[in-house]
């Protein structure tokens, strides 16, 4: 036997208070002493024990009758077992809880949480649950089980929210698919969340849940809220040695939310110290710009914040960035045809192109042949080699050697360049061999016709080249060299070699307008500027990173190199470059060591999920349920109508009602000849 209101068996309690009457009113009476007690004495023994029998019995009665009424107020059931009703429709569920970053704000992700363990409560013995803890992915996937404790432990278990964004289709459809594995066809999703609008998927408008797939959503955002964010920040990547003074740093705030704020403090801290702020009206626009001005003099990797002040959700105020603070490259022109008249001096041209404005990035030092040693290439960057072919042995060693150990050369050979002589010397470090020196005539040319324009010397050249060539040399590159221009016959005009830690680059003519006109032309500067940066410097490594990236470490240590990671959270790890990637989970700067270098890693907040602005649960459900589901009945309601059914051919209280009448009639008659 069961019971459907079982509530009302505390009610059993009430039978109590007959027996407490009974033994209230149960006193010892006082004796008196009467003149004569002849007719007491007359009295029989035998009626006063009868009457007692009646007391009992009507105390039972009573009791009885309370007893039988709080058993048909909690409506019993003979022969079934509360697992038949509860259980009779055993569900599949799947639970979604949303930990992206804008549940942070307040109160949402405790709520979510609590939420998360009402659905766990709410199941019965033999239902399923899967859990997926899920952001712009999913950050934790538990599978359906029948294990209710260990997904209720789990979901007490989790920490904070995390700085993830917010996509809800790529995770309903993954609760889709594991309901579609499920054992059960009574099926349910929960979505857990603080709806942002971003979080709906324009793109995925035509999907749909599986028929029959039930979708129940828990909203738990604010019904106010209001927040201040940094949508862009403009900041200069890298800067030259001592053209760092006073550079802008533009920020654009913005106030979200159902609430705006009038205005907000902005602050530029560069290195940990805060160097500039100002403050920014909000009260006519949502939107305004911020300028700071911040010195970025010293060299190397500098770290910049941006803050935001004025809101009370602090997890998306700040915004993070490196500047690359990079000296002037050392270049030690080695000029083979000087001449006190510039027209007939070689490396004339050259030197103009590489140092003629004050805010060159380049440092130029010309040289004659002659005074080629291997100190004075020690102490520049990159050698510049222009029509030199009178080196000695000793000097042609030096620069091998050099450019082995991590130096680089550019060389355009001219007519004083002997083909013998160079492949000679330069052989094992040359990009390609000397063959001999063509000419096209006075009434001929030829002009650069192909070019591997995604090189980064040629990227940012993207023009047309009109120079015109009248002499060259014939180069046969070697097979481990790239060539990166050629002639319109096919022949090759600029090809790379790397060498050791170095590069080598040979120009196939000159530098000056002996043998072309490409002095004259409006690329030769950016030519030779882009070819000098690439000689030196490595390519440009990416600093600045969302949530969810990875970064790949080989851009700061070669392959198999064991680089010290510094997370933001102050945790730290050992990861070896190439094999071992690193993924940006948190906003902040990640410093990498590698022996005495130190490079930062700038990790930053997707500025769409700070907009808190949320959907509707039924602009959600009205998206994704299929048309072709029935709408399901709460377990409540089919646990009422199954009640009812298996109520209705027994009506067990109705019985005890009428005994209730019978003995209330039994009652009545026992006391009135007890106490008349």
């Amino acid at each position: 036997m069961v019971f459907l209101s079982p509530l009302f068996l505390f009610g059993l309690f009430a039978a109590l208070i007959p027996i407490g009457i009974h033994l209230i009113r149960k006193e010892k009476p006082p004796k008196l002493m009467f003149g004569t007690i002849r007719f007491l004495k007359k009295t029989s023994k035998k009626l006063i024990l009868f009457q007692q029998i009646q007391q009992w019995l009507l105390l039972l009665l009573r009791a009885a009758l309370i007893a039988l009424l709080v058993f048909a107020f909690a409506r019993p059931l003979i022969n079934q077992t509360m697992a038949r009703l509860l259980d009779a429709d055993p569900a599949s569920v799947v639970l979604l809880l949303d930990d992206s970053m804008s549940m942070r704000y307040g109160d949402r992700f405790e709520n979510a949480r609590r939420e998360a363990l009402d659905v766990i409560d709410g199941l019965s013995t033999g239902d399923e649950v899967a859990l997926v803890v899920f952001s712009d992915g999913v950050d934790r996937l538990q599978e359906l089980t029948t294990d209710l404790d260990s997904v209720r432990t789990t979901v007490q278990n989790l920490a904070a929210a995390g700085y993830g964004g917010t996509h809800f289709m790529p995770n309903l459809r993954l609760a889709d698919q594991l309901l579609a594995a499920s054992r059960y066809d009574n099926r349910r999703v929960y979505l857990i969340s603080d709806y942002q609008q971003i979080g709906l998927d324009a793109n995925d408008a035509d999907w749909k849940l599986a028929p029959g797939v039930v979708f129940s959503g828990v909203n738990v955002a604010d019904e106010e809220s209001s927040n201040l964010v940094l949508t862009d920040v403009r900041f200069p990547e890298r800067l030259l040695e001592g053209a760092g003074t006073s550079q802008s740093i533009l920020a654009r705030v913005r106030s979200t939310g159902s609430v705006y704020l009038n205005e907000a403090e902005v602050t530029l801290a560069i290195d940990g110290t805060v160097v500039d702020r100002q403050r920014v009206d909000l009260s006519e626009a949502s939107e305004a710009v911020a300028s700071l001005t911040g010195d970025f003099e010293s060299t190397g990797i500098r770290r910049g914040r941006v803050t935001v002040n004025g809101d009370n959700f602090r997890a998306d105020n700040d915004f993070y960035f490196t500047v690359d603070v990079a000296r002037k490259i050392r270049v030690l022109l080695v000029n083979g045809e000087a001449s006190p008249n510039w027209y007939d001096d070689e490396g004339h041209w050259f030197g103009l192109a590489v140092s003629s404005a004050e805010s060159s990035p380049f440092s130029l030092d010309t040289v004659e042949p002659g005074l080629v040693t291997r100190d004075l290439l020690e102490q520049h960057d990159v050698a510049v080699l222009l029509n030199v072919g009178d080196l000695s042995a000793t000097q042609a060693r030096a620069l091998v050697d050099y450019t082995r150990g991590g130096g680089s050369l550019l060389i355009a050979p001219g007519d004083r360049v002997d083909s013998e002589q160079f492949n000679r010397q330069f052989g094992e470090i040359s990009p390609a061999t000397l063959l001999g020196a063509t000419d096209s005539g006075l009434d001929d040319y030829l002009v650069i016709a192909d070019m591997d324009r995604r090189h980064p010397i040629l990227q940012p050249l993207d023009i047309d080249w009109t120079a015109r060539f009248q002499r060259l040399w014939q180069l046969a590159p070697r097979d481990d060299a790239d060539v990166l221009m050629r002639f319109d016959n096919t022949l090759p005009a600029l090809v790379e070699r790397q060498v050791g830690a170095g590069k080598v680059i040979l120009f196939a003519s000159t530098m000056d307008l002996e043998w072309n006109n490409l002095a004259l032309q409006g690329m030769y500067l950016p030519f030779v500027h882009e070819t000098l940066r690439h000689l030196v410097e490595p390519e440009t490594a990416r600093r600045v990173y969302g949530i969810g990236d990875a970064i790949n470490l080989t851009a700061v240590a070669g392959p198999g190199s064991e680089v010290e990671i510094t997370l933001p959270s102050g945790d730290s790890r050992q990861l070896l470059a190439g094999s071992e990637t690193l993924e940006a989970d948190q906003p902040g700067f990640i410093e990498a060591k590698l022996d005495d270098s130190t490079t930062y890693f700038a990790v930053n907040l997707a500025p769409e999920e700070s907009n808190l602005l949320a959907t509707s649960v039924g602009a959600v459900n009205d998206q994704i349920i299929n048309p072709e589901t029935s709408p399901v009945q709460s377990r409540e309601v089919r646990t009422a109508q199954m009640i009812a059914e298996l109520e209705q051919p027994q009506r067990v209280w109705w019985w005890i009602l009428a005994l209730v009448i019978v003995l209330l009639l039994a009652e009545a008659k026992i006391a009135n000849r007890t106490y008349r």
